[in-house]
């Protein structure tokens, strides 16, 4: 009897701590789940449907169809073009504004840039800037009259129609997502950097390594969370690249610029949520998938 009126106590105390955590954490729980965890679901769930429009005043009329949305959708031309769109976006555009990010990054951290604090200003202020107001003077920037082509006009250089070619449309989308995306990069690498040990690199400088066997062997390797971080963040980014060519092309011209985000977009303009919900949750799966690639390929050997 002693033992359990000495643990009652106890108990109902941790009791009214976990129902005062649950309180302040409901907010949150309601929040999460009827803004994200029930979209989510439904979603899902729809994407095994084939829910459309002319479904939303009598949703008993919907039937479950199993996997043929996403077989319809793997068969649709439209898509799969696509996805060969967003794999070269990815492809080319991840590797380019790392390698440009890190390259900024060393530069700030060995001191070779004046001015270091405006240096950094200037290459973050397009992250925090509008994408679409960006886009849209990336738009007049890329004319066929435009900026970019009177540059290379004094040069001697015919400028082609960026955005209306089929050959130059997505890597113009690829240039202006580099441009954007490396001040984010370059700060993340400038803080890895900064958390190299000085020490071991004056230890290897001493023993005769080159200033390229110090970097490749030492601060790389080292700075494996930091790219593992750097690469994730923009996979998630790239692989859902929209407002781009929404702004710029409307995907065109000929679909060249067409990623999955937007043609699920168009599914869902279309009314056809059914198809939509399965292409929005391959690309899910898509993000999944190069995100392990990348945790196998970057995690620290440790």
């Amino acid at each position: 009897m002693g033992t359990t009126s000495r643990t009652q106590p106890g108990t109902m105390r941790r009791r009214k701590q976990a129902l005062t955590a649950w309180l302040f954490a409901l907010p949150f729980v309601v929040i999460f789940s009827v803004f994200l965890l029930v979209p989510l679901v439904s979603s899902l769930v729809m994407s095994f449907t084939d829910f459309t429009s002319r479904d939303v005043q009598s949703p008993l009329a919907v039937r479950f169809v199993g996997l043929e949305q996403y077989i319809t959708l793997f068969g649709n031309e439209q898509f799969l073009r696509s996805m060969l769109n967003t794999a070269y976006f990815v492809a080319v555009g991840i590797p380019l504004t790392m390698v440009i990010a890190l390259a900024l990054a060393v530069a700030l951290n060995s001191g070779i840039v004046r001015f270091r604090t405006a240096f950094r200003v200037g290459f973050y202020t397009p992250v925090v800037t509008s994408i679409v107001a960006v886009a849209v003077v990336w738009r007049f920037i890329l004319q066929p009259d435009g900026l970019l082509n009177i540059v290379l006009g004094w040069v001697g250089i015919a400028g082609p129609d960026w955005l209306n070619s089929t050959s130059w449309a997505m890597p113009s989308m690829i240039m202006l997502a580099v441009w954007r995306n490396m001040g984010t990069l370059m700060i993340i690498f400038l803080a890895g950097l900064q958390n190299v040990p000085a020490e071991t690199l004056e230890a290897a400088e001493v023993d005769g390594a080159s200033g390229w066997q110090r970097f490749f062997s030492i601060t790389l390797p080292l700075l494996r969370p930091t790219l593992l971080l750097g690469a994730v963040l923009l996979s998630v980014g790239f692989l859902q690249f929209f407002e781009e060519p929404f702004v710029m092309t409307e995907g065109g011209p000929l679909d060249s610029t067409l990623s999955v985000s937007y043609f699920t977009y168009n599914q869902f303009g279309f009314g056809d949520y059914g198809l939509a919900s399965s292409a929005s949750y391959v690309l899910f799966v898509a993000i999944a998938l190069l995100s392990l690639v990348q945790f196998r390929a970057l995690r620290s050997k440790d």
